[in-house]
Formats: C-alpha cells, structure tokens, sequence
C-alpha cells in the first residue's frame, strides 16, 4: 500500500517509513480514553468477510496486470453492484496501460457512483487502492491490512448509503496501480469522468487495519480550515485514536504524496488520508487477514464514516 510506515510502539513514539521509501520521524501524541462502538452504520460480518476474501490465496496478492487483479476487479464490481452502486461509467471500468520500466502493465480502475440528494452539481471521491505486490519467489503477498482493509472500508460505505443517502454525489474509486506508482489515481486525474472543478474533496483510505498505537492518522487537514475543524472536533470511537499528523508541519514524515491522494492533492483537490503506521508485515508475506486487528478495523471504519457525514452536512 501507500507509505513504508514503521512500527509504532504503545509509548506513542512513532517511526514510519513512506511507501516512497521516505524515512519518518518520531511523533508523540497523546491517547484519548477508549469508548465501545454499540452501533455500526454497517454489516460487521461483511466487513469482515470482503477483506479475508481479498486477502486470500486466491486472489494471488493482487498485482496490477495479473489474474489476481482481474479476479478483485471482478469482486469489485459484483460487491458495487450488489450494493446497489450505480457505475460511473458504462460498466464500472476505466482501463489504462502504463510502462515502468521495460514493463507495460494493463490496469483498470473501478468507478462507482452514489448520487447526492442535495449538492447535484459536486462529488466527493472516497478512493481505496486494491492492487498489492503479486507473488514473489513462489511466495504470495496477500496484503491484508495493505490494502484489502481499505476496500473494506468502501463497500461498508456503499451498505450506508442504500438507507442513508450522501447530500453530495459520491464516487466510490478502487484504484489500481498504486503500488507502481500511484498510477491509477493519476490517470483517474488527468482523464476525468467528472469535471475536476465539481469534485470538492477525496477521502483515502490505504491500511486501516491495525495500530499498537491505536492512532489512524488523518493527513491533509492544514490545507483546508473546513477539515481541520472537523477532524480536531472529532470524539475518538471505539479503539481508535484519531490523530491529525504527517502534514509538514514538524519534525515528522509528510505523509502528503505518499499515497492515492497525492493525485487529488497535486490538481488543488483538498483530500485526507487515512491510514495507520508501518507494521513488522508491512509488505511481506505475513499481512495476512489472521494478522490485522478485527476491532481495531471495525472502529476505524465506522470512524471513517462518521467523519464523513460529519463533513457531507457542510458546503464543502
């Protein structure tokens, strides 16, 4: 997934490193006091259950190009369709090659649409990469918590919205790609569907799975006095401490451009990123789906979508 993000110790002191290979610096924050979730705006199971799936064997890790990756586009778009997600286009799919290297790749992003009951003319683009490392040496990278659990995230927020519609239209974006590059997002960028200047924000989500810390830290608030309100005025739910962080500001590693945002960020886009420290797992054959922390997941996810409607309230 997104930024090499090292492991984060329970003292609060934190080492990451960017899935650019950039080297992160130690931040201490503080843990609010943790209060259980008696509510979910989603199935918990299913949840659950689309993160294993994509994080099984089956799916080969995922690796742009490859028959894993046709078969979790194709999961893809079954689940949207299931859900009741319109395609942004003809048939969910926006195809793009690219070359890195001597290699060309064939890629597909998935495009889903909820239309907003109020702001017709404006979107938000809740994005989540689904491509992972493939196999290596016979070996298979499954990517659970990289990014199985951000994919997770989105099909949670496609339950919500079949009885809590979105005031703004939301696109529900899996990339693919991003581990070459942020390929997916940037092509999204440069070719879109919907006019750059009707889309007011992106949410991104790339691993949410798992924090000793239990910090989820959201990156992109300085740019944009309506988020940074709302993320600093947010009550902490379940497991997760929602931090602010990684923006610039300090000593810390800019998360920034470390992950699908980046693309939004780079057009003048406001975005936040999502996302938990490196882990010992990260990009090994270990992050796997018995290896993510299930509450840790469940409160991120319900997290994420509190902020969310937090902000849909607001003329973004």
């Amino acid at each position: 997934m997104k930024t090499l993000k090292l492991f984060m110790a329970l003292t609060v002191s934190v080492i990451a490193l960017s899935c650019q290979s950039q080297t992160r610096d130690q931040q201490t924050t503080t843990v609010q006091e943790l209060k259980p979730i008696t509510n979910y705006g989603f199935t918990i199971d299913s949840v659950l259950k689309h993160v294993k799936t994509l994080s099984s064997a089956a799916f080969e890790g995922r690796r742009t190009g490859t028959p894993g990756a046709l078969k979790a586009k194709q999961y893809i778009i079954e689940t949207f369709d299931a859900l009741d997600v319109k395609p942004l286009l003809e048939d969910f799919e926006q195809p793009f090659t690219f070359t890195t290297g001597s290699k060309t790749y064939n890629a597909v992003n998935v495009l889903g649409l909820i239309e907003g009951t109020q702001y017709h003319d404006k979107y938000v683009v809740i994005s989540a990469h689904y491509d992972h490392e493939g196999i290596k040496n016979g070996t298979i990278y499954n990517g659970a918590d990289d990014n199985a659990s951000g994919v997770g995230a989105l099909f949670a927020f496609a339950e919500y919205f079949k009885t809590n519609p979105p005031q703004h239209n939301v696109i529900l974006a899996a990339f693919d790609g991003e581990e070459l590059g942020l390929k997916g997002a940037y092509y999204y960028v440069d070719n879109p569907i919907i006019e750059l200047n009707n889309i007011v924000l992106n949410l991104n989500f790339d691993m949410i799975s798992r924090s000793d810390s239990h910090e989820l830290f959201a990156v992109g608030t300085r740019y944009s006095e309506v988020l940074k309100e709302t993320v600093e005025s947010f009550e902490n739910l379940g497991k997760v401490n929602l931090v602010i962080g990684h923006e610039g500001l300090d000593s810390t590693d800019n998360w920034t451009n470390s992950s699908d945002q980046a693309a939004f960020h780079n057009k003048g886009i406001p975005f936040i990123y999502f996302g938990v420290p490196d882990h010992k797992d990260y990009h090994e054959p270990t992050d796997v789906y018995e290896n993510i922390d299930q509450q840790f997941l469940l409160d991120a996810v319900q997290t994420l979508l509190s902020v969310f409607t937090q902000l849909d309230t607001k003329q973004l």
